[in-house]
């Protein structure tokens, strides 16, 4: 479970400071898909970073099933965002001069994890997301949806109980993000959550709950238009291999 409380960042100082999230206060259950919606600049990128302790709060409190996350050290805050967080981005950030296999592979193999035991659970990710045929071809070989489903399998190596996705469908024709908005519905079951950020209201709709974001504020909190996560649990992804 992910708590906010009275959670603010603020970026600079007097008359130029950039509010960019006032005092939030809202609780996101395990076993959720929550989607955050707003316009450019209401907050909701940075309400994810901070949720990810990719940025820190300037007030409030966050916790994570009851543990503060900002009263971990830097090297505790660095073992969360890598192994109980995954995280999607819209411009996929995969590494060109990789095949898909082996940048879905990758957060395994900087865990010390060994080359075969890696690629076999990175094979499974990328066959359940429909990328089978596809393992050995590289980022520029292959489409955006393509792309952003290696993405997907990569955030899900570790089998993190949160994944954090940004704009995800951003980069993607309409047809393709609902495959992609499908792919991370699937994804939720009852230990795994999953936050995405969106500016389209369309997609928004595809979660349990939306969160609409105004000047760095929820200013909505309301059912999103799919079932609750726990009339469609799913077996995906793969158990890690032992």
């Amino acid at each position: 479970m992910i708590e906010l409380r009275n959670v603010s960042r603020t970026y600079g100082e007097g008359p130029a400071a950039v509010h960019a999230v006032r005092n939030v206060t809202t609780t996101i259950e395990t076993g959720s898909f929550v989607t955050i919606v707003g316009a450019s600049g209401s907050g909701k990128s940075t309400l994810l970073n901070l949720i990810g302790a990719l940025d820190r709060p300037s007030s409030g409190r966050i916790m994570l099933d009851g543990a503060e996350l900002f009263d971990l050290d830097d090297n505790a805050r660095t073992f969360f965002r890598r192994e109980k967080v995954g995280f999607i981005f819209q411009f996929f950030n995969l590494l060109p001069t990789l095949t898909a296999l082996e940048n879905a592979a990758l957060p395994a193999k900087l865990m010390g994890k060994s080359r075969k035991e890696s690629e076999r659970r990175a094979s499974k990710l990328l066959d359940r997301v429909g990328l089978s045929a596809r393992v050995g071809h590289k980022p520029d070989e292959l489409s955006g949806g393509e792309m952003q489903r290696v993405a997907i399998a990569r955030a899900m190596m570790l089998d993190p109980p949160v994944l954090l996705a940004d704009e995800p469908t951003g980069n993607l024709d309409s047809t393709t993000g609902l495959h992609i908005v499908e792919l991370l519905r699937g994804a939720v079951d009852d230990r795994r959550t999953v936050v995405l950020v969106t500016h389209d209201s369309k997609t928004a709709q595809q979660g349990d709950r939306v969160l609409t974001m105004v000047d760095g504020r929820i200013a909505s909190d309301e059912p999103g238009g799919k079932p609750p996560a726990d009339a469609r649990r799913s077996s995906w992804p793969p158990p890690p291999q032992q």
